[in-house]
């Protein structure tokens, strides 16, 4: 037997022992990505082998939250590929406005910078009064900046543009203020959005909702996962109910290809066409 395959034996220890301890299961996440994070989580703990981290994890409930943080995927932006809001915008508000209310779950929301940027874009076209947005991630970190709207002055050129390219018809300098090295965006923002830990892997069906974004969280689970997943979001939306994927992912030879139709295969936005 040789160091990879002692290596992957201590990787399942190590994911069994996560799920035991603290009912996080990460067993069916997409194998190099979490060989990746594994890995890179060693030195930061002092540890020459993965078998060391499992007594930690088991006896140590405070050398977990870093080990969810390194397991979770923090990388945001707003309006990040502004394509996709402006295709929202234009294909997807529309058919939103037609109903007396709007129930949205951005789901592996991260720190929030796009749940923060469909809420503008709802603001501007005249619906946010009538919308709810459930923004959810397994990061309890994660949640408690996004609930802040707290983030680097040094973004905002990025922001901007984003903005810009994703067809904002205000200034972006309107929707935060500007304080020492950060930006902290306008409250008005934060009224109709609840934030909450919820965990797409062992949580279940979240509401009747009229739209479902969860971009770039799919891909870093398996194929079994996968399915797991997006049929829990097929379950979640009211028949009509609109669906965004990431970039990189697709509903073809899903378990729910057939129960949703796409609207715009690019941006990844898809219809549920079932009951």
């Amino acid at each position: 037997m040789n160091r990879t395959d002692i290596e992957n034996i201590e990787i399942n220890l190590l994911l069994e022992a996560i799920f035991q301890r603290y009912g996080y299961d990460f067993r069916r996440y997409a194998r190099a990505s979490i060989e990746r994070r594994v890995r890179q989580l060693l030195p930061k703990c002092g540890c020459a082998t993965i078998s060391e981290l499992i007594p930690k994890l088991l006896y140590d409930e405070s050398f977990f939250a870093p080990l969810v943080h390194e397991f979770s995927i923090t990388v945001s932006e707003m309006f990040r590929d502004p394509t996709v809001y402006r295709r929202l915008r234009e294909t997807v508000v529309p058919l939103l406005k037609t109903y007396p209310f709007v129930k949205i779950w951005h789901a592996g929301c991260a720190s929030g910078e796009e749940v923060y940027s469909l809420a503008i874009l709802l603001q501007e076209e005249g619906l946010y009064d009538r919308a709810t947005i459930f923004a959810t991630d397994f990061n309890d970190a994660a949640l408690d900046q996004a609930r802040e709207g707290i983030y680097a002055l040094e973004t905002v050129q990025q922001f901007t543009a984003n903005y810009q390219q994703a067809g904002g018809i205000r200034s972006f300098s309107e929707y935060y203020h500007a304080h020492y090295e950060a930006i902290a965006l306008d409250e008005a923002l934060k009224r109709n959005i609840t934030f909450a830990n919820h965990n797409l892997v062992t949580d279940g069906v979240f509401g009747e909702m009229h739209l479902i974004l969860c971009r770039n969280v799919l891909i870093y689970f398996n194929k079994e996962l996968q399915n797991r997943v997006l049929q829990l979001f097929r379950d979640s939306l009211v028949r009509g109910g609109f669906l965004c994927l990431g970039s990189k992912e697709s509903l073809l030879f899903s378990a729910i290809q057939t129960d949703l139709k796409p609207i715009d295969e690019q941006a990844r936005i898809y219809q549920k066409t079932t009951a």
